[in-house]
């Protein structure tokens, strides 16, 4: 039950990424898509019936780490308490600018939120990186399991290399997402980004697929996972030819690949460690060693797997019903 906790909470993280990766994509390259306001109206319109119900797949995998892993849950809201309070105060000020910004018709009302949409987008990108990055490192944990470094200790060479990859790389899903929703002049921007972002991708995931090797050890190389790197690379050049050549739902579905081979490795990396220990993983805490009861565990899995079945049908349904966003005059 404890590996089926775990996969299903990664499981959670994946569709979060994926369907939210191309809200903050998209809001991150408003400024290079959409020039005028009515562009960037569009922009915005693209991603409103989604946004929301993207972020619920956040909260939800919060709950989970809460449910499935109480004691990892504690050791690492209060170990990233500050980026957490970060995270939340830049999720506000996109919900806001997404609600705002057509309330009073002045250009420089519509701009400020224009610039809080794409600026507070781009840093949550960068802090879930970085999150992440630290997350298959490992932290510094004191013998009771809690966090005892600081946060500049967070912002290590290699979780701020993770967190600049993070916004490359969704910086491609969104201007893809722009391209199968938006009609007009973005849609030819965005596959100008991809132009220009592929080749600093491809340079950025080599760096942090050597440097994760070397921190985690060179033997991973001959394990099964190896196998990762080589369908990432092959997704990231599939998801470039394809959409430089205007086939955008076939490159979206290679992004999402790239990605999905992303996390996969990174839940790799930390199993079965729900937080890893740094310097020494084995002093982390484990999917066994910060699980509730046999009883406990098995009702929060009952009840998250008969939820998430009716959440993935209704986004599906949501996602290939709503109809492409005509450009604005």
């Amino acid at each position: 039950m404890n590996t089926v906790a775990f996969d299903l909470l990664a499981f959670m993280l994946g569709v979060y990424v994926l369907l939210d990766g191309y809200d903050l994509g998209v809001a991150t390259i408003a400024p290079l898509v959409a020039r005028t306001s009515n562009e960037r109206a569009d922009s915005m319109h693209a991603i409103g019936p989604y946004w929301n119900g993207n972020e619920v797949w956040l909260i939800a995998a919060g709950g989970a780490i809460f449910a499935f892993f109480p004691k990892a849950y504690a050791s690492i809201f209060s170990g990233f308490y500050l980026p957490f309070i970060v995270v939340l105060w830049l999720l506000m000020f996109r919900g806001m600018a997404m609600e705002l910004r057509g309330h009073f018709p002045s250009a420089i009302w519509r701009d400020f939120w224009d610039f809080c949409f794409s600026a507070s987008s781009a840093l949550l990108i960068v802090l879930f990186g970085v999150t992440l990055g630290n997350l298959v490192r490992g932290v510094p944990l004191d013998a009771a399991g809690y966090f005892i470094g600081t946060f500049s200790l967070l912002l290590n060479p290699f979780a701020v290399l993770v967190g600049v990859l993070a916004i490359v790389v969704l910086s491609m899903h969104g201007a893809l997402f722009v391209m199968l929703r938006v009609s007009g002049p973005p849609a030819a921007r965005a596959r100008k980004v991809i132009a220009y972002a592929a080749p600093v991708a491809f340079v950025l995931y080599t760096l942090v697929t050597a440097e994760a090797f070397s921190i985690l050890g060179w033997h991973i190389v001959a394990s099964t996972w190896a196998i990762l790197p080589i369908i990432g690379l092959a997704s990231l050049a599939g998801e470039t030819f394809v959409a430089l050549r205007g086939h955008a739902r076939t490159a979206f579905g290679f992004s999402c690949a790239f990605l999905l081979s992303l996390l996969l490795g990174a839940a790799a990396a930390m199993y079965p460690y729900v937080l890893p220990g740094y310097p020494q993983r084995a002093a982390g805490l484990s999917i066994f060693t910060s699980s509730p009861s046999p009883v406990a565990l098995s009702s929060a899995l009952a009840v998250s797997i008969v939820g998430l079945c009716i959440v993935v049908a209704y986004s599906a349904f949501v996602m290939w019903s709503l109809p492409k966003v005509p450009p604005s005059h």
